[in-house]
């Protein structure tokens, strides 16, 4: 994926000229619920910065060729972790269920939000809770009909193209 990983990371994670993000990670950050201006510690919201930069590394554990098993793997993940009712809300119609830093690193393991934490340079707990914060709510942004698709949110390349054709109907 490491082609995907290059132009998704510019895209998502660019920085314009005034420091703020542009195109699609402003946009995604804004559907995320992300704050531009907010440090990352803020109640009400992520910094649209580390939506930006966590996004690439969640879509591709959501995607079907991607080392977390994908939408249905991930779901199993957090079921076996306790939280099946808050996976399941994701996806769902009614409003998510949301979970803790804690659960994540539970359902994950402490081994992968390690490595995510290390490779945005990030502390685990910050990682963790990060993840807990966007998961949730890209789950439900790519499951808009209130169920799983049968095989499955499809490869890295599908998920960002369901994404950008979100994007453009905002």
């Amino acid at each position: 994926m490491g082609l995907l990983d290059s132009v998704l990371g510019s895209v998502l994670a660019g920085q314009n000229q005034q420091g703020g993000l542009g195109g699609l990670g402003n946009v995604l950050g804004g559907m995320l619920g992300g704050q531009q201006q907010a440090p990352q510690g803020q109640a009400g919201g992520l910094n649209a910065g580390l939506i930006a930069a966590l996004a690439p590394v969640l879509i591709g554990m959501l995607a079907n060729n991607g080392g977390q098993g994908g939408l249905g793997g991930l779901l199993d993940k957090f079921t076996r972790a306790g939280a099946g009712d808050a996976a399941n809300s994701w996806i769902g119609t009614g409003q998510n269920q949301s979970i803790s830093p804690d659960v994540v690193t539970q359902a994950l393991g402490p081994d992968v939000v390690g490595d995510i934490a290390a490779k945005l340079g990030l502390g685990h707990g910050d990682a963790a809770g990060g993840i807990a914060q966007v998961l949730p709510e890209l789950i439900d942004k790519l499951t808009p009909h209130g169920q799983a698709p049968q095989g499955g949110l499809g490869s890295a390349d599908d998920i960002v193209g369901m994404l950008g054709r979100m994007l453009q109907q905002r």
